[in-house]
């Protein structure tokens, strides 16, 4: 959403951000010096929480609204929140996401909102179910291709992680499960793990003599549990807060991710990348295969630990960059 406030900014909109204090969520904000108001928590996985969380974050949304006068528009990326909380003040909405089948998510943002923001790599028949007929608007390409449109790489992100850039740099970002490490015996991401652990250096990724494939796997995790177990595996680089992850990602050889938007980062800068998600795949993910923009990984021995030929930053293949304006007019058609 970073280049929709700006563009309405420049517009003369006054544009008021709130979030939820959940994974880096708040981190970011603050890297990116966006001013915000943080509104309520997760709640936890269970359906249960999810609603009891649903109704307590909406009211207190709603509660926040009233005492900042009128709103004339609200905009969000799959917020449930936001498009509860503007349906009770009669305030027209428009919710945007990429990954089709949350489907108790949709089902409530596509029924509430006006209009529906979406990738054109998505049927609008697959949204029908959600209530969103009529209400759907595409967009060419993937959303990271317009955030990321005005993006250069930063090189300091690799003397803050302490990475040898003449080493290979493997990035992983967990799943969005809330526990993590324990979870994944016997399972294709603890795999993952296990054959990274193996190639970094055994005694730790600052250990110039330790043995090993010289691969410096750096790990981001999702949660502050996540981090805590991760970061007592030898030879992982666990970064302690938000990071500029766009730049790491640019210098990295290979990118590993069981969630969706960094491996449509990694595929928007030109980097290899396997994703590791386990559910059903989104017409996004399906495209990004078809087309061998994204690899599927089915087994850890499909990994391939080099270090890639010199390049600039984020440069592998050429780097489409498209016109955040689009979106912008797109959630702005309602």
């Amino acid at each position: 959403m970073r280049p929709v406030i700006e563009a309405l900014e420049r517009d003369g909109h006054e544009v008021r951000v709130t979030a939820r204090d959940f994974a880096q969520t708040l981190g970011l904000l603050r890297r990116f010096e966006i001013a915000h108001t943080a509104i309520g928590r997760h709640r936890g996985e269970r359906l249960a929480a999810k609603a009891g969380g649903l109704v307590l974050r909406s009211a207190a949304l709603l509660r926040w609204a009233r005492g900042h006068g009128r709103f004339d528009i609200a905009l969000g990326h799959g917020s449930n929140d936001v498009s509860v909380a503007a349906k009770l003040l009669g305030v027209p909405s428009a919710t945007m996401f990429d990954y089709e089948w949350a489907a108790v998510q949709h089902h409530v943002n596509c029924r509430l909102a006006r209009a529906v923001v979406v990738p054109d790599a998505i049927p609008a028949e697959r949204l029908d179910r959600y209530g969103a007929r009529g209400k759907v608007h595409a967009y060419a390409g993937l959303k990271e291709e317009y955030y990321l449109a005005d993006f250069e790489p930063d090189p300091a992100i690799l003397a803050q992680l302490g990475l040898d850039p003449g080493r290979p740099i493997v990035v992983v970002r967990t799943p969005p499960e809330v526990s993590l490490y324990h979870r994944f015996e016997n399972d294709l991401f603890a795999a993952v793990l296990e054959r990274l652990r193996d190639a970094a250096r055994s005694s730790g990724a600052g250990d110039a003599g330790a043995a090993g494939e010289g691969v410096q796997p750096v790990v981001l995790p999702r949660t502050e549990a996540q981090r805590a177990q991760l970061r007592g595996v030898p030879g992982f680089i666990v970064p302690a807060q938000a990071i500029d992850a766009q730049s790491l990602i640019a210098y990295a050889d290979l990118v590993i991710s069981a969630g969706g938007t960094m491996n449509r980062e990694a595929v928007a800068l030109g980097v290899p990348v396997y994703t590791t998600f386990q559910g059903r795949l989104g017409a996004v993910d399906e495209r990004l295969i078809q087309t061998g923009r994204l690899n599927q990984l089915r087994d850890p021995g499909q990994i391939q630990l080099i270090k890639r030929p010199p390049r600039a930053a984020g440069a592998g293949e050429a780097r489409i960059r498209r016109d955040p304006r689009v979106l912008v007019d797109l959630l702005l058609a309602l």
